[in-house]
């Protein structure tokens, strides 16, 4: 059993309900492919993303250091990029992965992503009103879908100059952009909602301002458009993916080193009073973990060496590098090793639903911290966090035994309806 590409708006899910996983194309060695079947690894990259963003959310602050606290650390940002990065992948699974759809199907499909946006910018912007400590996403992806649909034509190669250039560009215009503003923040329609993100804060000040995210989610189009079922190229992705990791981790680490006085500037500013993660933590750590890791705050736009680190929440070029090619190298592995390794697809199944419902899966945990009390985030006990995830996993493997999509993906799919009056 199969799913329709645009059964969901946090992913487009492409895996059947895990009682029924047990059809997949069979291997046709003799073509260097791979049985990439309905590409289910997705759904796994979705359902980690998911568990990395509940350790951002509800997992004991990184500043506590030991393996717990590199493992929390190591899911800040990165679970929220990745995110972004799949939102561009179930943008091309809902308007034609391989080849966009034309005439009234392409027309149709647009309607589609255009309807499931306004949802997101609705939901998200109602989630951030309710006070939690969550920096909530959905408002910012509703926006994104809608910059960049205008591109879903576009084949891979456009695709990944457009995000190589927004990435190298967006960065540095944001700069600028935020040093224009005024001390006080924006006013009147532009800060509407007051008790949410307006448009401006979606745009530019927010913590995933649209001017520095789209280039994930330009990226994730790109990688949608290639044939992932060919060995070569998801060897070459892989390459990839490591490369830009390195590239941007590495020189960020490089050129703090290298530039006279950055270091020293960075330990010297307020770092953290406005880490954009929404966690409280920023400023735990010493400036010179700023080419990898958040707990030493966030840049504070008082001097262009900020754009010299790398951290997750930085919105540098450099750090838009370096969580793309993690975003990547996931995805690669999640694919391969769904395809390559049938104990490991049986065992990760319950990972796999969670991916295939992602929207039901990220307004549960804003709502379990909304009737929990949790209000400050990071910093709950590890238990809090393994509650969560347990509580996600079970719901979702026992639902997808039964029904096609998450309780939220259904609603999402007949708000969609109207669009299939378009002609």
């Amino acid at each position: 059993m199969t799913q329709n590409a645009d059964d969901t708006a946090l992913a487009a899910p492409i895996s059947a309900p895990s009682g029924a996983v047990g059809n997949e194309q069979h291997t046709a060695p003799e073509t260097g492919r791979v049985p990439v079947g309905r590409l289910i690894g997705v759904d796994l990259a979705r359902g980690l993303a998911v568990f990395g963003m509940y350790a951002a959310h509800v997992g004991p602050d990184p500043s506590q250091g030991g393996i717990t606290g590199h493992l929390m650390e190591l899911a800040h940002g990165r679970a929220s990029a990745l995110f972004a990065f799949l939102a561009g992948f179930s943008i091309m699974l809902m308007t034609g992965r391989r080849t966009p759809k034309t005439g009234r199907a392409g027309r149709q499909a647009v309607a589609k992503v255009v309807i499931r946006a306004l949802v997101l910018l609705v939901l998200g912007t109602w989630l951030t009103s309710i006070g939690t400590p969550v920096e909530v996403i959905l408002a910012f992806y509703g926006l994104y879908f809608l910059l960049v649909l205008p591109l879903y034509r576009l084949t891979a190669g456009p695709l990944a100059v457009i995000a190589a250039a927004s990435a190298l560009v967006l960065p540095q215009i944001l700069y600028v952009v935020q040093h224009a503003l005024p001390a006080d923040g924006a006013e009147g329609v532009w800060a509407w909602p007051a008790d949410a993100d307006g448009i401006v804060s979606l745009l530019f000040t927010g913590s995933y301002p649209a001017l520095t995210w789209i280039p994930f989610v330009i990226a994730g189009m790109a990688v949608a458009r290639l044939d992932l079922a060919a060995t070569v190229v998801r060897t070459r992705l892989a390459l990839t993916g490591v490369a830009l990791a390195v590239v941007g981790h590495g020189g960020s680490w490089l050129a703090l080193h290298l530039v006279p006085g950055a270091l020293t500037k960075l330990g010297a500013g307020g770092w953290g009073e406005g880490d954009w993660s929404g966690s409280g933590w920023g400023g735990g750590g010493s400036a010179a973990s700023a080419w990898w890791s958040d707990t030493w705050g966030n840049p504070d736009g008082s001097t262009p060496v900020g754009l010299l680190v790398a951290s997750p929440h930085s919105e540098t070029t450099l750090s838009i590098l370096a969580n793309t090619g993690v975003a990547i190298a996931v995805l690669i592995g999640c694919l391969a090793a769904v395809d390559a390794f049938p104990r490991f697809h049986r065992a990760a199944r319950p990972v796999i639903a969670v991916g295939s419902m992602s929207l039901t899966a990220y307004v549960f945990h804003i709502a379990g911290i909304h009737f929990l009390g949790i209000e400050e985030l990071p910093g709950p006990a590890l238990h809090v966090l393994v509650g969560f995830i347990v509580a996600i996993t079970v719901f979702a493997a026992l639902w997808s035994r039964h029904f096609r999509r998450g309780p939220l993906e259904w609603v999402l799919g007949k708000a969609t309806k109207p669009a299939e009056l378009v002609r």
